[in-house]
């Protein structure tokens, strides 16, 4: 460990309870001891720590230790996920792009403009990492492609399928032409019609995914009138 230096901590909730004892001796003390030694340093750093999960919900759980959560939330950035600021994704694109590209050492490839439409519409539950990833594995399974396909969209990551905001926009327009009751039975329908077709007609798996028991889910499939 520098001394005098800035020391950065990724994915700090996933830390073990023993590292993170270690890491509050750190920040409470200054002192460490090294790996092979049996008496503590003193050490003088910075340290920037950073996490995808909340911290917050962790303490409450008992996965992270609350002293060590207000050691280090002294000044805090959330950094909004990529779903809340989804015109950064041609930059983010490009970006990863171009850093493969010098990585292999090899052309920089392009992305087919219904690839980049269908990136628009995913929910990106993994954020900017899961973008990267995705780039990344797009770029191999193109080979030698100078563009990327878009039939590589076929293999999309979880998410929303391409085309759901349309649809969610159409179903709320036909809403605001009616009361709320027959607003609501109309998407539930939807979802419901849709979700059957996701899941092959499963009603088990899709009354899994909703969130709501088998019987309940098969009773609104027949109140709704909706082919099985």
């Amino acid at each position: 460990m520098a001394d005098g230096g800035t020391f950065f901590l990724d994915e700090v909730a996933d830390m073990s309870p023993a590292m993170q004892v270690k890491l509050l001796r750190v920040l409470q003390e200054g002192t460490f001891v090294p790996v092979g030694g049996t008496k503590p340093e003193k050490v003088d750093v910075r340290i920037i720590a950073a996490s995808n999960k909340d911290l917050r919900e962790a303490v409450v759980r008992r996965e992270f230790r609350e002293d060590l959560f207000y050691r280090l939330h002294v000044v805090a950035l959330e950094v909004p996920s990529l779903r809340e600021r989804i015109d950064d994704l041609p930059i983010l694109v490009d970006h990863f792009l171009d850093s493969n590209a010098s990585r292999t050492e090899k052309p920089r490839k392009k992305l087919h403009p219904e690839l980049m439409a269908a990136f628009y519409d995913w929910n990106w539950p993994g954020n900017v990492r899961e973008l990267e990833n995705e780039i990344e594995r797009l770029v191999v399974l193109s080979g030698d492609a100078e563009m990327i396909p878009a039939d590589l969209r076929a293999q999309r990551p979880p998410g929303k399928s391409p085309g759901s905001s349309a649809a969610l926009a159409a179903l709320v327009h036909r809403g605001l032409q009616s009361d709320l009751a027959t607003a609501v039975g109309a998407l539930e329908k939807e979802l419901i019609e849709t979700g059957l077709r996701e899941v092959a007609g499963n009603k088990s798996k899709l009354a899994s995914m909703l969130g709501v028991s088998r019987t309940t889910l098969i009773k609104k499939i027949r109140d709704y009138g909706i082919a099985e």
